[in-house]
């Protein structure tokens, strides 16, 4: 009997100090409880400051000053919708999106969404790498080639942070986006762009002057990476998050404010580019030279404008911030790489050996073209890299969709009514803005170019049908009805030892698969 009681009394310890440590846990400071969360949505952020986005933004300053400011901020809202969609899928199910199209397409449908993911992060690499090297040249005077070879080694390099834990390699990433800032505000704070104008451009709707709308598409379409959807969904499984209905919730919460910081300040960047370009461009002090350079702006001529008008050190500031911009966008497509062949593939390799064969398969088709045709080859292949990727964002954007709305695969935290259409009306327009600069650039194409005309022809005849095979496929994902459950159930909420806000004290057997220890190499410190 007496031992009976000391073990009532034991128990009842026991549990007064789980409740306890659960007050303390409440009585945490908010923003403690949101660092532990901070990291994934810097390294998402990166895709809208990656080379091929700034190139865009300094021509759609060159060509219309601040007027395009308006279109930056509609598509990072956009973009934090559908980046928060990708977060709360992987923290719901505990499987990113690569592992939940694995377990719900057929064996064909799930190896073409393969093929198409990898040929996404090879597009989505092309601009990255060429614009380090760019970089690259502009500072040490290095071949293009050459600095397309040093990008792949230097990223494989910071990769290796990965075994010192995920949050390190997510202060290395967050450290070039403040780098990035710096130059790049820097330069702003020269030009003294006005800011009357500025706001402006941001806050009132404008396609003025030829090629408007163009330009305003190019930069929509450049926002939305299809990569970029497989590696939120995996980056959140990285915390440890409660099997609790609330512990899910509020570390959806987390992620969405976690997120919507780091893509303001990628809005930020974004503006301060193109607030430069526009002012440089419209200075009444260009030469001739300059003023057409400015017609045609790219990376590597934007470099040598900004020398000729500004001095040698803005050159070196742009060429700094570029750097950073080009090294941190590879290292985060190299790592979406990795979780797209793990997750569709179930591949059992060292991580060492993932990272070597994304990384050799992204930087193979730079390489070739940087070496035969240098830094002019090097600059077209951004644009096709561009255009692959408007090709590629419904194979990844609209299983997001379908699998963030769905029952079977969210349970209670599927979308609301509300969020489910505005996301449909957001993605679907998204994609037909692709669509549309995919279409009307290969028509362009097709009516400029010096083949004859039995040649356009037979293009004709190849594309016009793919195009179709395109739309039934769209049509596919579209309309197929989910079947594969994979929403776990969370346990009771009162349970003594779950935590509110997702961090810390729950045992193991508490948490469900969202803790995933191949995507995270050390725990969350309590």
């Amino acid at each position: 009997m007496e031992r009976q009681d000391r073990g009532e009394a034991a128990t009842v310890d026991i549990i007064s100090s789980k409740q306890f440590d659960h007050e303390d846990d409440k009585e945490k400071v908010g923003w403690k409880k949101f660092l532990s969360f901070v990291g994934p949505g810097f390294l998402v952020s990166l895709a809208y400051l990656d080379p091929g986005n700034l190139e865009t933004d300094l021509q759609a300053g060159a060509d219309h000053r601040f007027e395009l400011l308006w279109v930056v901020l509609i598509g990072l809202i956009f973009a934090l919708i559908i980046q928060s969609l990708a977060a709360n899928l992987g923290v719901s199910t505990g499987k990113h999106l690569a592992e939940v199209c694995k377990a719900e397409y057929p064996i064909y449908v799930k190896y073409c969404l393969w093929l198409l993911a990898e040929l996404a992060v090879i597009a989505a690499d092309i601009p990255e790498v060429i614009g380090t090297a760019f970089a690259l040249n502009i500072l040490l005077h290095i071949p293009v080639w050459g600095g397309v070879l040093l990008t792949g080694c230097s990223t494989l390099l910071f990769l290796g942070l990965q075994r010192y834990g995920v949050r390190k390699l997510e202060l290395l990433i967050a450290i070039l986006v403040f780098i990035m800032a710096g130059c790049f505000f820097g330069e702003m704070s020269y030009v003294q762009p006005p800011a009357a104008d500025v706001l402006k451009g941001m806050f009132v709707p404008k396609l003025n002057g030829h090629g408007a709308t163009g330009d305003a598409i190019a930069l929509l379409g450049a926002l939305i990476m299809p990569h970029n959807l497989f590696l939120h969904s995996a980056l959140v499984l990285s915390r440890k998050v409660p099997n609790t209905v609330r512990g899910i919730n509020s570390a959806c919460r987390y992620f969405l404010i976690e997120s919507g910081f780091a893509l303001f300040i990628a809005f930020l960047i974004n503006v301060a580019v193109v607030s430069v370009s526009g002012t440089v461009c419209s200075s009444s002090h260009l030469s001739d030279q300059n003023d057409s350079r400015c017609k045609d702006l790219t990376l590597n001529s934007a470099s040598f404008l900004l020398q000729n008008v500004l001095g040698k050190s803005s050159s070196t500031v742009y060429a700094i911030a570029l750097l950073a911009s080009g090294q941190s966008s590879a290292i985060t497509g190299t790592y979406a790489g990795q979780y797209i062949m793990q997750g569709f593939l179930d591949l059992k390799m060292r991580k060492w050996m993932r990272n070597l064969m994304t990384r050799c398969i992204a930087i193979t088709p730079s390489l070739i073209v940087s070496i035969i045709g240098g830094s002019q080859g090097a600059g077209r292949l951004i644009i096709i890299a561009s255009m692959i990727l408007s090709f590629e964002l419904p194979f990844a954007l609209i299983p997001l969709l379908k699998f963030s709305s769905s029952a079977t695969k969210m349970g209670p935290h599927k979308n609301s009514i509300y969020i489910i259409v505005i996301s449909w009306i957001l993605g679907l327009g998204i994609i037909g803005i692709n669509v549309y600069y995919l279409t009307t650039a290969f028509v362009g194409w097709l009516v400029d170019n010096n083949l004859p005309t039995v040649g356009n022809v037979f293009i004709g005849i190849v594309v016009f049908p793919l195009m179709a095979v395109y739309v039934i496929a769209v049509i596919y994902l579209t309309f197929r009805k989910d079947t594969v459950v994979t929403f776990i159930h969370p346990t009771n909420d009162d349970h003594p030892d779950n935590v509110e806000d997702g961090v810390a004290n729950a045992n193991a057997a508490d948490f469900q698969v969202p803790y995933r220890q191949d995507l995270a190499d050390i725990p969350l410190p309590k």
